[in-house]
C-alpha cells in the first residue's frame, strides 16, 4: 500500500492509500476514519473538526488555530500506520427492493442489446450480485457501489440526462448507485429503488453508509409503486430492509 499525504489547502491534509478502487484501500479509510474518532472522543486529538472519507482516500479538516499541519501530521502518523494494515469492516447488510420494469429501467433494453444478452439475464446478473458501499457522495445520500459483474461494465452514457428521477439504480464502469435525488446524470438507468437513502429527520440522514452491502430484490411495477405509498405515508419503515447479521442475510439469500 502506497500510502502519499498531501496539502489540501491551509487547513486540511488528504491522506491517500492508493489511486484504485479495492476492497483493501476502503478499508484502510475506515480504519483510520474511526480511529480518529475514536482519538477525538477521547480528547486525544486536538483541533479535529471533521473528516471526509473516499474510495481510496480521507480527508481531516482542522482549526488552524488550535492546531498546525505537523502536529496534527504527528499523532495521526501512528494511526496511519495501523489502518495500512486494518482488515475489512463487516457493515450491515441491505436486502433493497428494485423494480426492473418499463419505465424504471429506460436503459435496461438498451444494456442489454449493448452487451449481447436478454434483460432477464441483466436483471439476474444485477440483482444476484452482492455489492459493497464504498462511499457517500455526488449527492447527499448517493452510494457508490461495486463491484458490477464483468459482463455488465459499460462506460457512461455518451449523453448525459438532464434530470434522472430519484430513486433509478444505475451502472457505468465497475459500479452501480441509486439517486436519493432528481438530478442530472450519466449513467445507465437499470431500475427503480422505492426506499428513500436520504432523511435530514433521521438521527444519521444517510440510510447506508461506507462498508454496508448491497443486495437487491427485483419487485413489480405495482409492488414498487405499493412500496413507495407506504413510505411516503411512514407507514414503513425502510429499516425494514436491514437484515440483522451477516448468517441473516446468507438465509436471506438462499431464501430468495
Amino acid at each position: 500500500m502506497s500510502v502519499r499525504i498531501l496539502d489540501a489547502g491551509d487547513a486540511a491534509l488528504t491522506i491517500e492509500f492508493g489511486s484504485v478502487i479495492d476492497p483493501a484501500l476502503l478499508a484502510a479509510v475506515n480504519a483510520l476514519d474511526a480511529a480518529i474518532l475514536r482519538r477525538q472522543q477521547a480528547g486525544a486529538l486536538a483541533g479535529v473538526i471533521e473528516t471526509m472519507p473516499t474510495f481510496r482516500s480521507l480527508t481531516v479538516f482542522f482549526d488552524p488555530l488550535a492546531t498546525d499541519r505537523d502536529t496534527l501530521l504527528a499523532a495521526l502518523q501512528p494511526l496511519i500506520d495501523a489502518a495500512e494494515h486494518g482488515t475489512p469492516v463487516d457493515g450491515r447488510h441491505w436486502r433493497l427492493p428494485v423494480c426492473y420494469e418499463g419505465e424504471a429501467a429506460p436503459d435496461l433494453a438498451e444494456v442489454a442489446r449493448t452487451i449481447g444478452i436478454d434483460e432477464a439475464e441483466v436483471v439476474a446478473l444485477h440483482s444476484g450480485t452482492e455489492y459493497l458501499v464504498y462511499m457517500l457522495g455526488f449527492l447527499p445520500g448517493f452510494p457508490f457501489m461495486g463491484d458490477l459483474p464483468a459482463r455488465l461494465r459499460l462506460p457512461r452514457r455518451s449523453q448525459p440526462r438532464v434530470r434522472v428521477p430519484a430513486g433509478s439504480v444505475a451502472i457505468a464502469t465497475g459500479l452501480t448507485a441509486i439517486y436519493p435525488w432528481e438530478s442530472p446524470g450519466g449513467w445507465h438507468l437499470v431500475g427503480r429503488c422505492p426506499v428513500p437513502l436520504f432523511d435530514a429527520r433521521r438521527a444519521s440522514p444517510s440510510l447506508l453508509a461506507a462498508g454496508d452491502k448491497v443486495r437487491f430484490t427485483p419487485v413489480s411495477a405495482n409492488e414498487c409503486r405499493a412500496l413507495e405509498a407506504g413510505l411516503r405515508s411512514g407507514d414503513i419503515d425502510p429499516m425494514q430492509w436491514l437484515v440483522a447479521d451477516a448468517a441473516h442475510a446468507a438465509t436471506a439469500e438462499d431464501a430468495a
